[in-house]
């Protein structure tokens, strides 16, 4: 892409936003270098859309500030219109002018840029082919698929050259397929932009699969921000973990701690864990296996410390292999990968991968 664009540092310090007596940011902060594309992680509730639109201007926090570069566009009396703050936004509606064209509605963009007649056409027409819909910039919105009007969309929010482009769950009304082809397109494009991308969503393949950089939110708090690498195999919570990808988990004792690993007694057996916090012995302690944590050994099998028999109670073709539901003594464990299927009902035992489970003090329930 020609003219790559300088993106946007965003800095959010102690961002406060309340709905009367729920506290939808709770002193929220953040640090989001320029030109990476980051994505904000989190169930519904967890303040992800409020951090958005105030970023975007559509909201305006009660306390705290929010920078883009370095002008302050929010904080006390402080407020720069949504159209000064040099960004674009996709939202999950696509949030097309119905009577206006698929080029008409890119162009838009372009009205308030003092951009000659003659190159706004141009541009408009290059990323209508860049997003794959050249030949049908002379149809309406209601002429278009789901997936066409979130090109659309996608195509009128960098048309302009923005330094910050904000997404706000863009592919959740889109089939499977679809909402992977567009991620990539969205991924892409992005990055050859050159702008700062902040992305909103709740899904943690989709989050892991196009960040830099992933916060996960929590009650209008920032629980963890890192790198999607780091974020899966070291998180800080139980609730990082949980809602990052879970096997299964099980209640225990520790027995033992050192170097990072907690020994834990779950009834007549011993399981070692990875914990990224302190573990202190004799106390309860949960351990939250990851999917990539167990595999299947035929139930003959010897036994050692990190394995417990199972009977099968459910298998799913997964098109490279076969996932596995297995009920152990202490529970079910759930996503267990295997090349061949095991037949519903047979006894196995699970073995499970030290590295890829982790152990967290049990929060009383």
């Amino acid at each position: 892409m020609k003219n790559k664009t300088e993106g946007h540092s965003i800095k959010v310090v102690g961002a406060t936003k309340n709905y009367g007596t729920l506290a939808a940011l709770d002193n929220f902060s953040i640090n989001v270098k320029p030109g990476k594309f980051t994505v904000l992680l989190g169930p519904s509730g967890s303040g992800k859309s409020t951090l958005i639109r105030s970023i975007a201007g559509i909201e305006k926090i009660d306390k705290g500030s929010i920078f883009l570069g370095k002008s302050e566009v929010n904080r006390g009396p402080i407020n720069i219109a949504p159209e000064r703050r040099d960004l674009a936004m996709v939202f999950q509606d696509y949030a097309l002018w119905p009577h206006l064209t698929a080029f008409e509605n890119v162009g838009y963009a372009l009205k308030r840029r003092k951009i000659d007649s003659i190159e706004g056409a141009k541009r408009i027409q290059e990323m209508l082919e860049r997003v794959g819909l050249g030949a049908k910039g002379k149809n309406y919105p209601h002429e278009l698929s789901g997936g066409e009007q979130q090109r659309v969309a996608l195509a009128r929010a960098v048309v302009a050259r923005p330094s910050l482009l904000l997404f706000d769950e863009p592919l959740s009304n889109l089939d499977a397929d679809l909402r992977e082809r567009l991620r990539v397109e969205i991924a892409t494009l992005t990055r050859e932009s050159g702008a700062t991308a902040l992305y909103i969503t709740h899904d943690q393949s989709e989050a892991f699969a196009l960040a830099d950089e992933v916060g996960v939110l929590r009650s209008g708090k920032l629980e963890q921000f890192s790198t999607p690498e780091d974020i899966y195999q070291n998180p800080t919570s139980t609730f990082v973990a949980r809602f990052t990808g879970l096997g299964g988990s099980f209640i225990g004792v520790a027995v033992g701690y050192a170097k990072g690993v907690a020994t834990v007694q779950i009834g007549k057996d011993k399981i070692t864990a990875r914990s990224t916090v302190k573990i202190v012995k004799d106390t309860a302690v949960e351990i939250l296996l990851r999917p990539t944590a167990s595999s299947l050994k035929a139930a003959t099998t010897t036994r050692t410390k990190n394995s417990l028999p199972g009977i099968v109670l459910d298998t799913a073709y997964r098109g490279r292999g076969y996932e596995h539901l297995v009920e152990t003594e202490y529970g079910q464990i759930s996503g267990i990968f295997d090349l061949r299927q095991w037949s519903r009902g047979s006894r196995c035992l699970v073995e499970i991968d030290q590295k890829s489970c982790l152990a967290f003090p049990a929060i009383p329930s």
